[in-house]
């Protein structure tokens, strides 16, 4: 059988999935070595979460055969679907925090139950927020007052996307609940798939190719969303079939109030948390916008690029919130503070590295993107550099705060986000407006505010009050 494994052709990803679901079967989140398991039980959700920012990074790749201008609108529109893509994102925290809770607890019952009550209150929310979106495309486009050439493509580009948010809030659920249970293969392999097929439909949209038309900028969106589309078909019929440690039922499907009230609880402060980054992009974009188009596009580009290497930090603070959640569960505390410093101490780590390497490689990377734009790169991989060295601060604050969502402690966490919105907005608004440094000074906002921010959500853990939260 491993030899099988070994001469398959997407070996990395199939070992990385098939150890997750091993750790899953054998309980290991529970009773197995925690520096091993731990590490092994983020790699595919790693490995699933970079696949899925190859959505937007595929996109910007044929986007910036487009020019500067088309990179430009797409930067301009990101900072919204950023904002709402978070929000959902947080709120499916939820149905991760109490999944993971009660399998810890060995209640399948109440697995099935908080699951099915999960996607069907994200199935409502998205279809109002995906028609508010939709609705107010072009009020949020001109309220950023950018160039006036750029805004038609932009509004395009955000209003195909809010038609397929109620897909990507339906499979952002299902992501969510599939790690609550330390079941982490099968998303994997949907984003394989799916990756796989926006990367070939993505130039045929974009362009144009035999009877499909050029649609441009739009495009990207219409392959993201068609690509989503068949994710979340796939994950529903998955949970509805229950052979993956989940099972849907239908007189489980209609929203209770008092489900929706505890996942509001749990989930509202950890969507406004996530959101709150996202929400930093949107200020922080009308500050670059009064630089010019070119700094636009550098600043959409330097953050999509960049927020590749965040994806090992979200991941491994998912890997341990899930860690977390089922200890807790179980009544392990004392594995559940081991859990919470080895996790912290290999984030910061390996952010460090990934750091570095950014930092040396960073025209090289930029340059893929979009050749022949000297000016483009050279100031977006400015930026790059000037936060690269620092990930490792957002590593270690990352994993404190999946210690704290696995924990239920979903206020503090928000708290912390909070405070680098603070932190981040202050300082690229001194910088840039107040002292010579004008763009740049937002560019080194970014490393200054994630050393202040990770020293700060140190002392959230500190005294370990957030172990004594109870949620069931």
């Amino acid at each position: 059988m491993t030899k099988n494994r070994f001469n398959d052709t997407n070996v990395a990803p199939k070992i990385a999935g098939a150890i997750g679901e091993k750790i899953a079967e054998k309980n290991h989140l529970l009773h197995g070595p925690i520096v091993k398991t731990l590490t092994f039980l983020s790699l595919p959700i790693i490995f699933a979460m970079i696949l899925q920012m190859i959505y937007s990074l595929t996109d910007t790749f044929w986007v910036g055969r487009l020019g500067a201008e088309a990179v430009a609108s797409v930067s301009l529109s990101w900072p919204f679907l950023f904002l709402i893509t978070s929000f959902g994102s947080g709120l499916a925290v939820a149905g991760t925090i109490l999944v993971s809770q009660h399998k810890g607890k060995e209640d399948k019952e109440q697995v099935d139950f908080i699951s099915s009550q999960t996607i069907s209150i994200m199935f409502f929310i998205s279809i109002v927020l995906g028609i508010l979106g939709y609705s107010l495309s072009g009020f949020m486009i001109n309220l950023m007052g950018t160039s006036v050439e750029i805004i038609p493509d932009a509004i395009r580009y955000l209003q195909v996307s809010f038609i397929g948010l109620v897909f990507s809030y339906v499979y952002f659920s299902f992501q969510s609940l599939m790690r609550g249970i330390g079941q982490v293969k099968i998303p994997l392999y949907i984003v394989i798939g799916t990756v796989i097929l926006n990367f070939i439909i993505d130039p045929i949209f974009i362009l144009g190719w035999g009877i499909v038309p050029e649609f441009g900028v739009s495009g990207a969106a219409w392959t993201t969303v068609i690509s989503q589309a068949l994710s979340c078909v796939v994950g529903i019929t998955i949970l509805i079939r229950g052979n993956k440690g989940i099972k849907m039922h239908s007189k489980d499907i209609v929203p209770r109030l008092n489900i929706f009230k505890k996942m509001f609880k749990l989930g509202l402060p950890s969507a406004i948390g996530q959101s709150l980054r996202s929400i930093n992009m949107l200020i922080l974009i009308f500050l670059v916008a009064g630089f010019g188009t070119i700094s636009v596009a550098a600043y959409g580009l330097g953050t999509r690029v960049l927020s590749l290497v965040i994806v090992p930090a979200v991941g491994f603070s998912m890997a341990v919130s899930t860690m977390i959640g089922q200890n807790i569960g179980a009544g392990k505390l004392d594995r559940v503070e081991k859990i919470s410093n080895k996790g912290m101490i290999i984030s910061f780590v390996a952010l460090t590295v990934l750091g570095g390497i950014f930092f040396i490689f960073a025209k090289n990377i930029l340059g893929i993107f979009v050749p022949g734009q000297t000016e483009l790169i050279a100031e977006s991989a400015y930026f790059v550099r000037a936060m690269a060295l620092t990930f490792g601060f957002v590593g270690a604050q990352m994993a404190i705060m999946g210690t704290l969502n696995g924990s239920g402690n979903t206020k503090a966490s928000m708290n912390i986000s909070v405070i680098s919105l603070i932190l981040l907005f202050g300082f690229a608004i001194v910088l840039s407006k107040f002292t010579s440094m004008g763009i740049n000074g937002i560019w080194w906002a970014y490393p200054i505010s994630n050393i202040i921010t990770a020293t700060i959500s140190w002392f959230f853990i500190y005294d370990g009050k957030w172990e004594e939260k109870k949620i069931i």
